[in-house]
């Protein structure tokens, strides 16, 4: 019986196919496993409850907070309405560590309103479309230190900007009272095609000798908790939504 070998691009063919399955396999699996990691354990009895949250918000009315509710003697008054589904210091993805809150306030986009929650400096940078920052001379925790409070994704995925007029591009230094507007929550994210879901991001941003540091590294940021007198600690959660515990009050903004 003659011979036949396999053409060369035959054999080829095989170990090609075999490389491709196995990606996808690693793909498929490794997605759940980012899933699970995301939605897992004390996130996920919050994030979980996400899509629900989003069809009818009006049923999370026990976990929703208020523009300028505090919590017994907490500093900050709360700055925007919305439940709290990202913690400080949570991972969304692996090997990220949240920087702020996440305030969803389950309206559109450009409605709810945004409001100074403590009294500072306001600056907004020339090409900031959705953040302004807020300088607090002297830190109502430590006094003497300096702090920064930060306020993101006000605007349209498209990038039309909610902040209001009274704040344009370039501000600088501008003295605020607790209760001032600021703009309206949105879902800017920077790629139109990835908006961030309508929310405000808030964080406590450290001071380094006058200017702030980079509020993406959780190191640059501190705990907000103590600030608000809320469960808003990743590792210290049960995995429900933070309230108060204890005595309310809330300020007059015009709510």
């Amino acid at each position: 019986m003659a011979f036949n070998p396999i053409p060369l691009n035959q054999k080829r063919r095989i170990p090609i196919l075999a490389i491709v399955a196995i990606i996808i396999v690693i793909g498929l699996v490794g997605g759940y496993l980012v899933y699970r990691y995301v939605f897992s354990s004390d996130s996920g009895s919050r994030w979980g409850q996400y899509s629900l949250f989003l069809q009818n918000p009006d049923r999370f009315e026990e976990a929703l907070l208020q523009p300028g509710q505090r919590c017994g003697d907490a500093p900050f008054a709360f700055p925007t309405r919305g439940v709290i589904f990202g913690l400080w210091d949570q991972s969304y993805r692996p090997g990220h560590r949240h920087s702020g809150l996440d305030i969803f306030g389950g309206t559109d986009p450009g409605v709810t309103p945004v409001y100074v929650a403590y009294p500072g400096y306001l600056t907004r940078n020339a090409d900031w479309i959705s953040s302004i920052i807020i300088r607090i001379p002297d830190d109502p925790l430590q006094p003497g230190r300096q702090i920064w409070t930060y306020y993101t994704h006000m605007a349209t995925q498209e990038g039309e900007s909610f902040i209001v007029a009274a704040f344009p591009p370039g501000t600088k230094e501008v003295y605020v009272e607790a209760g001032t507007i600021l703009g309206y929550q949105g879902n800017y994210s920077g790629d139109p095609v990835n908006p961030t879901g309508m929310h405000l991001h808030f964080s406590v941003v450290r001071d380094a000798g006058g200017v702030y540091m980079n509020e993406l590294d959780i190191d640059n940021t501190y705990d907000p908790t103590p600030y608000f007198n809320l469960p808003v600690n990743q590792k210290a959660s049960d995995g429900s939504f933070p309230v108060c515990d204890g005595a309310v009050t809330y300020e007059d903004w015009g709510n």
